[in-house]
């Protein structure tokens, strides 16, 4: 069967260059002249068949990886910023947009990052906030940090597999990874407290104390030792990461640093071959999950949508945590969905109706505008505040894979998968969406034409052209 044709002059460049080889031994190694290698790497020619199964052979490279989310992720942020009414005239086709994605990742990235600052210029404008002229335009911390996950697929090869050796030896001594995290640090000399009042947790270096709380579940408090425990034992390979990031000092490599120490304290509580072997077994049933591995139903969750390793990935789910607003509070996905990076989610995802049933699972068939079907779950996880008078902080979460992975979760079970009537039409974000007939639209999208008629009331105030 001919292989696709495929241009990959980027993925080529980056293994050449972690390879640390120069052109001239790369090209002998896939057997091609080194004209034929310079020209794969500029996008001149396509990926032979040849040299696909030559990256397979001599550097054990995922094939898959040519085909990365990555280009996808950038296509569509890049579709969502030229939506912008400050950029009028007529929007780019997906394919160009694509071209520039997988040809000059660093232009779409330049371009995202100008859109961004002229948002946030806009933002502080309208509200008058007093950070005007003094927040510059750079992107934000939480941007920055976010945007580096998001274009790393969600998964931290380095620290995942430390995270994961971790686990491994407290196995071997009869352990889970949260009893050695705390045997650990008292053998460090660091004495562990739990105490009602105060933060969530506290670490003094002076006294070489660590006090969590008390009033949080128990998988709180487990994680929260092991993300402690990587910002003790393994804060050089955080800080190696952090530079392989290039985040400068300042909040946005301090955010990173919590984000790297929380990636390795999932990772080591759903350490990944153990995981994704459970969660196979199990058909992704997350409360069969989190009974085993003594997590919460979000740790799970997000877990499960980082099990993108080379070699041996999981289903590739979405995963978003929504709060009662319907703002998107965390967001990744590994499949073709890219959720809005500006405002909240579609209301008519199912995620929105979760606080309404609290200890359900929500399940729906949805189609996006691209004609892409899904298999969506949605559920409350709000929990008490500890104590009377404590206050809550209330969450919906949301996970699911595209329709073609449907079987491989106990959630579909009884659905009719077939039936094109079954899927409920939903949208990115109302700004961006393309659908002319939702009875649901908050905003007028921001292309196409309006029509407004005096005479005429249906459910919204105009018709779109």
């Amino acid at each position: 069967m001919a292989v696709q044709k495929h241009y990959a002059g980027t993925q080529l460049r980056e293994l050449r260059g972690r390879l640390s080889l120069t052109q001239k031994l790369f090209a002998e190694r896939l057997g091609v002249s080194l004209p034929y290698l310079n020209q794969m790497e500029n996008n001149n020619r396509p990926v032979s068949a040849g040299v696909v199964l030559a990256l397979a052979r001599e550097f054990g490279f995922d094939v898959t990886e040519l085909t990365s989310g990555e280009e996808i992720r950038l296509a569509s942020d890049m579709r969502e910023a030229l939506a912008d009414p400050v950029l009028s005239g007529s929007q780019p086709p997906l394919s160009d947009l694509r071209m520039v994605a997988a040809n000059a990742p660093s232009v779409a990235r330049a371009l995202l990052d100008l859109h961004a600052a002229y948002r946030r210029a806009q933002d502080r404008l309208a509200s008058f906030d007093e950070a005007l002229g003094r927040a510059g335009t750079t992107a934000s911390p939480w941007e920055e940090v976010r945007d580096f996950f998001h274009y790393c697929d969600n998964y931290i090869d380095a620290i995942d597999r430390a995270a994961e050796q971790f686990a491994r030896r407290a196995a071997a001594e009869g352990q889970d990874a949260p009893e050695a995290a705390a045997r650990a640090l008292e053998a460090r000399g660091i004495t562990l407290h739990e105490r009602a009042e105060g933060p969530l947790r506290r670490y003094d270096a002076e006294t070489r104390s660590l006090t969590l709380s008390s009033r949080a579940p128990r998988p709180t408090r487990r994680f929260q030792l092991l993300v402690q425990l990587a910002l003790i034992e393994h804060n050089q390979l955080i800080e190696a990461t952090l530079d392989l990031g290039r985040f400068e000092p300042g909040p946005a490599r301090d955010i990173a640093r919590i984000g790297l120490a929380n990636y390795f304290a999932g990772a080591a509580l759903l350490p990944y071959g153990r995981f994704l072997e459970a969660a196979q077994q199990t058909r992704h049933d997350l409360e069969l999950l989190a009974e085993r591995f003594g997590a919460s139903l979000e740790q799970v969750a997000h877990r499960l949508s980082t099990l993108q390793r080379p070699g041996a990935r999981g289903v590739p789910f979405w995963f978003v945590r929504v709060d009662q607003a319907g703002t998107v509070t965390k967001r990744h996905s590994a499949t073709q969905l890219q959720f809005a990076r500006y405002g909240g989610a579609c209301p008519l995802w199912n995620v929105h109706q979760a606080f309404e049933t609290p200890t359900r699972w929500l399940r729906q068939l949805a189609e996006t505008p691209d004609g892409v079907r899904y298999l969506s779950l949605a559920r409350d996880i709000s929990g008490g505040g500890g104590a009377w008078g404590a206050p809550v902080r209330r969450f919906a979460i949301g996970l699911g894979c595209e329709v073609k992975h449907a079987r491989e979760l106990v959630y579909a079970d009884h659905m009719d998968l077939e039936s094109a009537e079954a899927f409920e039409p939903v949208g990115i974000s109302c700004r961006i969406c393309e659908r002319t007939n939702c009875h649901q639209r908050a905003v007028p999208p921001l292309e196409g034409r309006l029509k407004v008629d005096a005479d005429l009331r249906q459910d919204l105030p105009y018709r779109l052209e």
